[in-house]
């Protein structure tokens, strides 16, 4: 017994209704331009939040004041200024996935193709591109650069 019908000699289902290539491109629409909100945007993609979680939604959730009049200047900075297990794992974690999105290798490859493997030769030589963001009780932040945090 067939699953298709009696007319249907082949069940090649030819019904299917075929597509022009300009039909296709209908639905995509073009990339927008880069202007000074998509930079800041950019910017706030390079940052890690690290730290307590209840804090850093006090922080988001926004309060008496702006989230940037929260930041602490670089020399009031009070955390350790060396890089967690936890952060360091976040870190290549997230260097990995933009590395396999084809974001651009800062390193010499030599042949490697595994992203975990690049962004840890990347860690290695201290030319990781992301910030680490350290939220304080308080929902005030420290933020700190890969390479300060590598020594």
């Amino acid at each position: 017994m067939s699953d298709f019908d009696e007319g249907d000699v082949a069940g090649a289902g030819g019904d299917d209704a075929m597509y022009e290539d300009e039909e296709i491109n209908d639905y995509y629409d073009p990339e927008p331009a880069d202007d000074g909100e998509n930079q800041q945007e950019n910017q706030d993609d390079n940052i890690i939040n690290s730290g307590d979680p209840s804090a850093i939604a006090n922080a988001v959730k926004g309060g008496d004041r702006l989230l940037k009049d929260k930041k602490i200047p670089e020399s009031e900075r009070t955390t350790t200024p060396y890089m967690t297990k936890y952060e360091r794992a976040r870190i290549l974690g997230t260097r990995a996935l933009q590395i396999s999105m084809n974001a651009p290798v800062l390193v010499d490859l030599e042949g490697e193709t595994d992203p975990l493997q690049i962004a840890i030769k990347e860690m290695r030589e201290k030319k990781i591109p992301l910030i680490v963001r350290r939220y304080m009780p308080d929902g005030y932040y420290e933020d700190w650069t890969c390479e300060e945090l590598l020594q």
